[in-house]
């Protein structure tokens, strides 16, 4: 093991490194560039050509699904991707952002845009090496100290990109550790496949057995009452927030959308502000039922129900509050609203406003709610919950499979950036030197461009120097000594 430094003035950075590799930033082994902006102007144009855009880019894996087109007229080239280059999202959610993923030549003929930064590795620098130190460094949380969060999403500048450290190896290691890596990847990446079609599978029978439950209108048995969410109890929206509430004499502790999940009441960041003279009118009992009012379109109407936990709470307009008549049960009036929303009818009712669908009070009031007898509801409620709960199991355990998957993957990496998972050879060219080559190459690289930009300008003064004089007029104009020319006025009476 040997111990290599970099730094560049602000910061520093000491690491054991194997024998034979080194240490350099980002900006030291390749190119690296934000896409192009959108504009309207661009909308339509001679060159129109496919881009791809941060929706586009998930791990290692890139979805042309839904591309956009725009005109790239006299700038193409600049953003035209190459086989090999890695696209990295420039911003996200801050455990997303840096995402990468490997641009492997499909499709073809494509740019993108400064929601991504693409790199561009120099000649020894392996893209395969490069998506994987991108990958430890989105897993080990590297990429969320660069990141400056603005309206709520989180960016990597390319600036602060160039910067992050970048392992070095041997090009022929980098080889070998690709190689070994990528197949031990790629058997973490069919469990995570086979993880997310057995979500899909639970999800069809969660709505299949809430449909059991509750089916549809024109299958409801004929003892059953049917009415709406309106008559079958009271619904009221929470209370907006204000700055000049964020103090005063009857502080209390409020729940909004981010604490209500599925069948579950998150406690864990709970705010609270004044409700002086309003409390009761917004204070949660025991029983109620709370509707997410304003989410994603699939989420809005999400259920659960409080259950006095915590205690002495309220609720804000984020939020939909439904309190049961006598003659409905809270439990029941929880399975329907989950079967509302598995079998997307609460998306029939939204209204979407500033890219936030939201269930008004009064749409979820005229939504429809079968009132079975009370026995009826309490052995659908037992029955149901038992079945649910036998999924809810199984959801437990993919979830440990994710835990599980995620920290091999973390485990590989790090053993990959240790020089643990294959064997070095001594025979290798260090690091050292490829990093004097890819120092020498970019050299005479830059001096090819300053000489290229050198010859554009001497061509362009060259050009003016050998413009023609203008030519000599053939009429004589020149008057005599002493006379004067007489311009010709025109005057109308």
């Amino acid at each position: 093991m040997s111990a290599s430094k970099v730094e560049d003035g602000s910061r520093s950075c000491v690491k054991g490194l194997p024998a034979g590799w080194a240490w350099a930033w980002v900006a030291d082994v390749g190119d690296v560039e934000l896409g192009r902006s959108r504009h309207p102007d661009w909308h339509e144009g001679p060159e129109m050509r496919p881009y791809l855009r941060v929706s586009n880019v998930f791990e290692d894996r890139i979805d042309p699904t839904g591309m956009k087109e725009m005109d790239f007229s006299g700038v193409f080239d600049k953003y035209r991707l190459e086989p090999g280059d890695i696209l990295l999202n420039e911003g996200q959610s801050p455990h997303l952002v840096g995402r990468p993923a490997m641009y492997r030549g499909e499709p073809a003929d494509v740019a993108y845009t400064n929601s991504l930064i693409r790199f561009r590795g120099n000649t020894g620098i392996l893209p395969e090496w490069a998506l994987l130190v991108f990958r430890h460094h989105l897993h080990s949380g590297r990429f969320m100290r660069e990141v400056r969060i603005t309206t709520n999403i989180a960016h990597l500048s390319a600036a602060r990109l160039k910067v992050v450290e970048f392992p070095v190896p041997p090009t022929a290691e980098q080889h070998r550790i690709a190689a070994a890596l990528n197949i031990r990847m790629a058997r973490l990446d069919t469990i995570e496949r086979s993880v997310i079609s057995a979500r899909r599978d639970l999800a069809a029978l969660r709505k299949a057995i809430l449909l059991d439950a509750v089916p549809e209108p024109e299958q409801w048995p004929a003892h059953w009452t049917a009415t709406t969410t309106g008559r079958a109890g009271t619904v009221e929206l929470g209370r907006a927030r204000h700055p000049d509430w964020h103090t005063g004499p009857k502080v209390r502790p409020y729940l909004r959308v981010a604490n209500v999940f599925e069948d579950r009441i998150d406690s864990n960041d709970v705010k609270d502000m004044d409700f002086s003279g309003v409390f009761d009118k917004y204070r949660l009992e025991p029983g109620d039922i709370l509707l997410n009012e304003g989410q994603s379109p699939h989420l809005v109407g999400r259920p659960a129900m409080y259950r006095g936990i915590p205690e002495g709470v309220a609720f804000t307009n984020s939020l939909l509050r439904f309190r049961a008549s006598n003659d409905v049960l809270p439990g029941w009036a929880l399975l329907v609203f989950r079967r509302h929303l598995h079998a997307r009818r609460f998306m029939r009712e939204v209204r979407i406003t500033t890219n936030l669908a939201h269930l008004s009070g009064a749409r979820l009031k005229a939504v429809e709610f079968p009132v079975p007898p009370l026995g009826e509801q309490q052995r659908l409620i037992r029955t149901t919950k038992q079945r649910l709960a036998a999924l809810d199991r199984i959801e437990l355990g993919l979830d440990r499979t994710v835990r599980h998957n995620a920290a091999l993957r973390r485990a590989l990496l790090s053993e990959a950036f240790s020089g643990r998972l294959v064997a070095q050879d001594p025979a290798d060219e260090p690091a050292e030197e490829l990093l004097k080559q890819i120092h020498v190459e970019r050299d005479a690289a830059d001096a090819d461009r300053k000489a290229a930009r050198k010859t554009a300008r001497a061509r362009r003064a060259a050009r003016v120097d050998t413009a023609p004089p203008p030519p000599i007029s053939t009429h004589d104009t020149t008057l005599t000594d002493g006379e004067q020319t007489a311009l010709p006025l025109e005057f109308s009476s």
